[in-house]
């Protein structure tokens, strides 16, 4: 550890946050000596990556703090210019986290300050609006300022382009380059003076009200909601974050009204009442069944901060179960198909999109009612990438539904996001109509593991903190391609896929061949010889790796047969990896 070179990397933060809280951070650090704290705040700079930024709110130049943003916002800014020579504008919306209001409104006095029009939210509003203002403004860009679910140190924001989907290429790596370009040349102004130059305008109904509409226009059935709405008791809890204005506002609108959970209606980004402001946390969503289950509820909806993710969960047995990601997704992918094929609604080629590591059973689905289904890497901005692509190409194909295991969902093509806002009218939707037909959803769900097979699916997450945390993660995944398992559980390895450079290894062989039509990725997959499949995927915004695991039964198994074995080889499975990280 240099103390030396930390000593000077502090001394030139110091002079450059304008900010005198996380100014006063890091005087306090140097004052104390604490040069292991010193080292992680300054051994590198917070990477401004394919998506945006994200880290640990505070002092130093691997923090989210005020000048972090403003030098990050000043090379988009210079990406715009360049990109959008006359016109630029942009939209800036936050969710309830600390400092999102400050971060936003500094992003937006730096576009406004390099001649950029930017609108920017009056409060707090979902990350699905911020997508949907961007195409409804014409804007040439978009940020919402969100860590999306991580715990309550983290913020960040991600960008979003002109058609309302997250920078893809090549606009993410040429921002990239921007930004690694300012060095400390910010500019900046006052609030008072970008307002009445008009390059910063504030904005609320005037995008709130078209973006309820399109939620409620999402409806499949929408008499159905209309007629029985009143019926179908909804638990929802927002988790402390933005979901509860639009939630409520759509769905009783649409003839809906939700209970919620008072102790985590109110936004705050400290997240008092959960570890982790996650939907897909059994934990987060403990205070949404417990009151489930004191009303005797249909059904349980939950938001994470900035309301992309839809976390469920229904009644089965007397008792609440959670619906995973993937089964949601299955269970969506069914009844949106089912209700416009029956509705008459079901165009000529539909399509159906969805990540590499989101169950197959979904594809099963999609094949069953003649929908195309096209994969992507995980990113959500892939999904709306495709979308773009089958509204310019010549093939004919229209985007039904798309989403990801980890809890996102897209039912309509407004926004270039996951919603969970309409994601949530529909499964409202879905739930009054099987209620109508004298089942839940989990015993839909059954009888869509009768029809396919069972499936289920897990996901490990390895946590590596820190600069040699990084090194442990890039040693990880250099020696599971150069010495890839053989084996899974038994089970051998079929073939492997490796993202990086497009090419799939036949073990048995030793041929390799470049026949994925993918951008490059970090991410290996393992096809197992018994179907299953083992990915393994560094996180793109957080220091961990991820393992998915996915295993399925044979068609026609009696059920719970077919969900014991596949336990066992998920159970199997998921020891392996755990032992491989570990030794990592």
């Amino acid at each position: 550890m240099d103390t030396q070179a930390l000593t000077k990397k502090a001394n030139d933060y110091i002079r450059l946050e304008k900010d005198a809280f996380f100014r006063g951070q890091v005087e306090k650090l140097l004052a104390d000596g604490d040069w292991t704290e010193l080292n992680d705040r300054f051994y590198t700079d917070l990477a401004f990556g394919t998506g945006g930024l994200r880290g640990v709110i505070g002092g130093g130049f691997n923090r989210m703090n005020m000048f972090t943003v403003s030098r990050a916002t000043q090379g988009l800014a210079n990406y715009i210019v360049k990109a959008v020579p006359e016109g630029a504008s942009a939209v800036i919306a936050y969710d309830s986290r600390n400092f999102s209001d400050s971060f936003a409104l500094q992003a937006a006095l730096v576009l406004a300050a390099n001649g950029i029009k930017t609108y920017l939210f009056t409060s707090l509003r979902p990350t699905p609006e911020l997508s949907f203002a961007v195409r409804r403004l014409g804007a040439s860009a978009g940020i919402v300022v969100t860590a999306s679910h991580n715990p309550s140190e983290y913020n960040g924001y991600k960008v979003y382009w002109n058609d309302g989907c997250q920078v893809t290429s090549p606009h993410d790596t040429d921002i990239i380059k921007e930004v690694l370009a300012v060095g400390d040349a910010v500019k900046t102004v006052e609030k008072g003076e970008a307002l009445s130059s008009g390059k910063l305008v504030m904005i609320d109904k005037e995008v709130d009200v078209p973006f309820i509409n399109m939620v409620k226009n999402c409806a499949i059935r929408p008499k159905l909601l209309k007629d029985g709405g009143k019926d179908l008791k909804v638990v929802y809890t927002p988790l402390h974050g933005t979901g509860a204005m639009p939630v409520d506002t759509a769905l009783r609108e649409m003839g809906v009204d939700v209970i919620f959970v008072e102790e985590q209606k109110a936004p705050d980004g400290n997240f008092p009442t959960v570890n982790y402001p996650n939907p897909e946390e059994a934990s987060a969503m403990k205070l949404s069944l417990d009151l489930a289950q004191k009303v005797g509820a249909d059904l349980v909806l939950g938001t994470d901060p900035d309301a992309d993710r839809l976390g469920t969960a229904a009644p089965d047995g007397g008792k609440f179960v959670l619906i995973t990601g993937n089964q949601l997704g299955a269970l969506l992918a069914d009844y949106i198909f089912s209700a416009c094929k029956e509705m008459g609604k079901m165009p000529a080629k539909p399509a159906f999109i969805k990540t590499i590591v989101t169950t197959e059973l979904q594809r099963l689905i999609a094949d069953d009612y003649g929908a195309a289904t096209f994969d992507v890497l995980t990113g959500f901005k892939y999904i709306g990438e495709k979308i773009r692509e089958f509204e310019t190409g010549s093939d004919g194909y229209k985007y039904m539904f798309g989403g990801e295991e980890s809890y996102g969902y897209l039912v309509n093509t407004d926004c270039r996001d996951k919603d969970a806002v309409s994601a949530a009218t529909m499964t409202v939707e879905m739930a009054l109509y099987h209620k109508s037909h004298g089942r839940t959803l989990l015993d839909q769900l059954r009888a869509i593991w009768k029809k396919y097979g069972y499936f289920q699916e897990a996901l490990i997450s390895k946590t590596f903190k820190g600069e040699s945390g990084l090194n442990t993660m890039n040693g990880l995944m250099e020696k599971l391609r150069k010495d890839p398992p053989a084996l899974f559980a038994g089970q051998k390895v079929s073939y492997v896929k490796d993202y990086s450079d497009g090419t799939t290894f036949t073990p048995s062989t030793g041929s390799r061949d470049r026949n994925i039509n993918l951008p490059s990725s970090n991410v290996l997959q393992f096809i197992l010889e018994d179907g299953s499949v083992v990915t393994v995927r560094p996180s793109g915004t957080e220091p961990k790796i991820k393992f998915y695991v996915s295993c399925r039964s044979e068609r026609g198994m009696e059920l719970d047969g077919a969900m014991k074995a596949v336990a066992g080889k998920i159970g199997a499975i998921s020891k392996e990896l755990n032992g491989i990280a570990d030794a990592a």
